[in-house]
């Protein structure tokens, strides 16, 4: 359980770091794709760094042992009087029940939102154009994308602004944004507890909406018709939640994106400011040091051809008898197995089995079962001078046992001695003085209250045509149908005022848009242009500060950074190799 809480608290360490860095360098920056997967490898780093740990291994001098014979005597169990324990709350698995909890609930949401996404396009017609499956719906949702689905109500919307909107959801259908829906989403249902998820998904699909935008909008030629679009879709408030819909409750801060100037290209200099910080994360908690006693064979063993002790201690952790097992198999290819570990109330050793095997060969077993404290021993490894190695159980009370017991012998071979590649060193991006503040984009104007559009009347109260009958000839059913277009034409009639004073106060609002809004956009631009001069000197100076070249040292370090990628690639082979020729001999 301890195990877990760690993990988790580095998850939420690394999300915490890669969501500052969006929020402080990236957020505002144009380049919309490269934080689509900058977020998307935040995700992936908080789950597979943490399991990612380098045991280093500390050598120190040891406490001398006065070793003496272990009493097998003990090797048999002594029954023990059971005290009595008194009820506590085992309060790792109160936090447990609350998680599964919250996951649970969280789960059942999420297949409510399946359920009513299957309910939105079970039984729809589908009309396919490419790679598009178009489908005309009648109730009042906001459009959305899923998959290579696109669903729209083109009864609410003029032909235009049905245009601008196919075009921003053919971007989430064409570059799969339902993957990184889906994906936050699941991060968000695994660590629902922790605010940071609920943040960086927010963020992941603030960046989708920026992407389909800029993308969109280079296909659309009237980019203002287009920000009008957005502004009449905010009057939908119902969408389906796993799906990439049209409004989000950031319009302001798209319409900004869309008239920003694009970022300038040595800004990409911020991606790799987050290598720094992953480096200490990891020279910080991914590297576990070890104290290991060096090894004193005159201590335990009087051979002198020893060349290998693993001690043994009441003191002993169980960390360090598994890393003491994986030396054994690292070094000299020997399986060591422990099992039956007991403790007393000082955590010290009571009772231990070790059963010491080479392939299928059994070379020594050891079992201690007691009351008090084991007496220090250890596992040695001598080397003959033909290079057959000998593996036993040894303490100070059986010196000529040391490397042979019990006539079996463990032969291993010596490894070909050569040594772990060394990992290609990453490059440093190019130093930056200190620069002046950047000046601040002019806000966007706040559309006033009394100029929000209406409400859309209800369309699934029009009246739907009748059919006309396939044959025309046929006299008794075109009568029929020739009635039923009457009934249709009087139903129509009365729906007709509804829609005519929708269009009425639509059009009212939309002048007095022209009058107050549209004035306020106009001094908008103005202040946006001015923005723009100023964010040109304000490049200037940074070219000045930075030096004219610095472009091309930020050219040259991506370079070297991809030569470095290359050189770790060719490391991580030659990695595979020299574990596969240590493993070979």
């Amino acid at each position: 359980m301890e195990a877990l809480f760690i993990f988790i608290a580095k998850s939420s360490g690394l999300l915490l770091l890669f969501y500052f860095a969006y929020f402080l360098l990236l957020r505002k920056e144009t380049f919309f794709n490269s934080n689509r997967w900058f977020l998307l490898a935040g995700l992936i780093t908080s789950i597979v760094l943490p399991f990612l740990v380098y045991t280093k291994i500390v050598w120190i001098d040891p406490t001398p042992v006065s070793m003496s014979a272990i009493d097998y005597s003990r090797a048999y169990y002594t029954p023990r009087a059971i005290e009595q324990a008194s009820f506590q709350i085992n309060w790792n698995y109160v936090v447990l029940a609350i998680y599964s909890i919250g996951f649970l609930a969280l789960i059942i949401k999420f297949a409510l939102d399946f359920y009513s996404l299957n309910s939105v396009l079970k039984g729809k017609k589908v009309h396919q154009q490419a790679d598009f499956k178009f489908i005309d719906i009648s109730e009042n949702i906001a459009p959305f994308s899923y998959f290579d689905y696109i669903v729209y109500n083109s009864s609410m919307y003029t032909a235009s602004e049905l245009e601008n909107i196919i075009e921003h959801e053919k971007v989430h259908s064409d570059q799969n944004h339902t993957m990184d829906v889906l994906i936050s989403r699941v991060f968000c249902v695994l660590f629902w507890f922790n605010p940071i998820i609920w943040l960086y998904k927010k963020a992941i699909l603030q960046n989708l909406e920026f992407i389909a935008d800029s993308e969109a909008a280079k296909k659309i030629s009237d980019k203002k018709a287009y920000q009008y679009t957005l502004l009449k879709i905010t009057t939908h408030e119902s969408c389906v939640a796993i799906t990439n819909h049209f409004y989000q409750s950031l319009i302001k801060k798209r319409i900004v994106m869309l008239n920003k100037n694009q970022s300038k290209k040595w800004n990409y200099w911020k991606y790799y400011a987050i290598i720094p910080a992953l480096i200490a994360f990891v020279l910080l908690f991914q590297i576990k040091t070890i104290a290991q006693e060096k090894n004193q064979p005159q201590e335990i063993s009087k051979t002198n051809d020893s060349d290998d002790i693993y001690n043994i201690t009441k003191n002993t952790t169980d960390q360090e008898l598994k890393v003491i097992a994986e030396k054994l198999k690292k070094n000299h290819g020997a399986d060591v197995a422990v099992s039956n570990i007991k403790r007393n109330a000082k955590k010290e050793l009571i009772g231990i089995k070790i059963n010491i095997k080479k392939g299928t060969e059994e070379v020594q077993t050891i079992q201690i079962d007691g009351d008090e404290a084991i007496d220090s021993f250890g596992i040695s490894v001598s080397t003959e001078k033909n290079g057959i190695k000998k593996i036993g159980i040894v303490t100070d009370a059986e010196n000529d046992k040391s490397t042979e017991y019990q006539n079996r012998v463990a032969e291993v071979r010596e490894y070909n001695g050569q040594n772990m590649p060394t990992p290609p060193v990453p490059p440093t991006p190019p130093a930056t003085a200190a620069l002046p503040p950047a000046p601040v984009a002019p806000e966007m104007p706040v559309l006033p209250k009394d100029l929000e559009l209406p409400p859309v009347p209800n369309m699934s109260k029009m009246p739907k045509p009748p059919v006309p009958p396939r044959n025309t000839t046929d006299r008794v059913a075109m009568k029929d149908f020739d009635k039923k277009m009457a009934e249709f034409q009087k139903k129509m009639d009365a729906f007709q005022p509804k829609m005519d004073a929708y269009q009425d106060q639509v059009e009212a609002i939309m002048s007095k848009r022209g009058l107050v809004y549209d004035k306020e956009m106009e001094k908008y631009e103005i202040a946006m242009d001015k923005f723009e001069a100023e964010m040109d000197k304000y490049a200037a100076l940074i070219d000045q500060q930075l030096g004219a070249d610095f472009e091309k040292k930020m050219e040259q370090f991506e370079e070297d950074m991809k030569v470095y990628e290359k050189n770790m690639k060719e490391h991580e082979k030659n990695i595979r190799k020299f574990e596969k020729d240590n493993k070979r001999s």
